[in-house]
């Protein structure tokens, strides 16, 4: 998330939450593809961290070193774009006129929030843009960026902290609620997509469709296998770490798949979702496990007297992590971050889905035999097993085979042509090669025990953007 949101209107009610949901609604015309992705820093010299300021002492000695901030201030002379700030501190990027942003993860993940874009051709511009741009400001301070969904080789003790203050409040909580919160904080990094809906009944079915269908983007972005140098066990250990996060705000949303499940459902799940902050001026007030009932009641005991915003509603819902997060759009959390080609296929995947109408019926077919205990237990197998889960006594491979088929065909009736007459179909090709073999983990896991010699050195070189 690029930065929080200011909007102070006061809220009071209920039916004001499931109103700014609703709000959200768009028409098909209108629907618009966002794709976010993060990407681990390091310095090429000696593959270690990079901080915020300063330069590392285990690197050789050279004069252009610089941190994320020096990074963020590059991107800004180049691109010309509003500076986001905490305090004192340069924390991102936005660009006020085409809606992208550029911000900072806990451990200096540096992330791309694209702009709502028509086409996945203009997401692929928009990367090409992107990587230019931070390539070359990189090369200057002797920066690469990992294309893993985990960092392969520090502790956590070895990763800077942003300063950020939500982040401080998120890390001080973390551990009472759950076993790997700093893990995800500080040591992942994911790709995500953001899809429209139509109305509540479109946003229902999209939700469903997605949610059962996230073990199948875990399985075919799977990219997480190493752990403080070695083999973690998992084809995305991302994924497992998600798992042991914080239940309150995580998982598959079973509820999702009852009867009367909609806006409202989702504001009453969301209200009782714990908070961590309150934002008031430029101060996070640290209310880490309150009730967002009680400060719509203005009856928060840490914030006496406040009344709640929409901007307070916004920044906790962006604070609620489940495998598909509902805002005023959808995104899709389920996939590791990986190399370029894997950038532009999570949202084709989605959008070949969501955005064709029979696609997504067909998908919601494949789907609508699954129990809450198959689903559940497909979730908890995925970052182990990738394609070779099953899910009702079916293989994941030929599930996601059929998803893909699916996807390909609901993007060529898109028929959104690029300049040289193509839809947007060939962006599913890197899939439908892992559906077909074995997963960026799997190759990765083959060459740590031939090529690299048990070392996972190699990958700052050959997994590096």
């Amino acid at each position: 998330m690029a930065r929080d949101v200011s909007d102070s209107t006061p809220i009071t009610s209920r039916d004001e939450l499931v109103a700014w949901f609703e709000a959200g609604s768009t028409p098909p015309e209108r629907f618009a593809i966002g794709t976010e992705h993060e990407k681990i820093p390091f310095y090429r010299a000696c593959h270690s961290a990079v901080p915020y300021e300063g330069r590392p002492t285990d690197c050789p000695p050279a004069s252009s070193f610089a941190g994320v901030r020096g990074l963020l201030e590059g991107m800004r002379a180049k691109l010309g774009w509003e500076a986001i700030c905490d305090g004192a501190h340069i924390i991102g990027l936005y660009d006020e006129w085409g809606g992208g942003a550029i911000s900072l993860e806990p451990g200096g993940q540096f992330e791309l929030s694209g702009a709502p874009l028509a086409t996945i051709h203009q997401t692929e511009a928009e990367l090409d843009r992107h990587f230019a741009v931070l390539q070359g400001v990189a090369a200057a301070f002797g920066i690469g960026f990992l294309s893993l969904g985990m960092n392969p080789k520090w502790r956590l003790s070895e990763i800077p902290t942003m300063p950020k203050q939500r982040y401080a409040i998120m890390a001080n909580y973390m551990p009472k609620v759950g076993e790997r919160g700093l893990d995800m904080m500080f040591r992942t990094s994911t790709v995500q997509a953001n899809l429209d809906f139509s109305s509540e009944a479109d946003m229902v079915q999209k939700l469903r469709v997605s949610l059962a269908l996230q073990p199948v983007a875990t399985a075919l972005f799977a990219n997480s296998p190493f752990t403080e140098g070695k083999l973690n066990g998992f084809l995305s250990a991302r994924s497992e770490i998600w798992r042991h996060t914080d239940a309150a705000r995580t998982g598959t949303l079973a509820f999702a798949f009852e009867p009367g499940m909609g806006f409202e459902r989702y504001v009453d799940y969301a209200l009782d979702v714990p908070m961590y902050f309150v934002k008031r001026g430029e101060t996070y007030i640290d209310v880490a496990g309150a009730s967002f009932r009680d400060l719509l009641a203005g009856k928060l005991a840490a914030c006496p007297g406040e009344q709640a915003t929409l901007s307070d509603w916004a920044n906790h819902l962006s604070t609620i992590f489940p495998e598909v997060r509902l805002k005023r759009y959808l995104e899709m959390r389920g996939a590791d971050a990986g190399p370029r080609p894997m950038l532009t296929a999570l949202p084709a995947l989605f959008a070949g889905l969501f955005y064709d109408s029979a696609a997504l019926d067909q998908a919601h077919q494949l789907i609508k035999p699954w129990t809450a205990d198959d689903r559940e237990k497909l979730r908890a197998d995925t970052p182990r097993l990738g394609l070779d889960a099953k899910i009702a006594g079916r293989p994941l491979r030929d599930v996601a085979r059929d998803v893909l088929s699916l996807a390909r065909v609901g993007l060529k009736r898109r028929a959104r042509l690029d300049e040289q007459g193509r839809d947007e179909a060939y962006f599913l090709d890197p899939l439908d090669v892992i559906a077909e073999g074995r997963t960026e983990a799997e190759r990765l896991i083959d060459l740590f025990k031939t090529e690299w010699g048990g070392s996972v050195e190699p990958a700052f070189e050959q997994c590096a953007y």
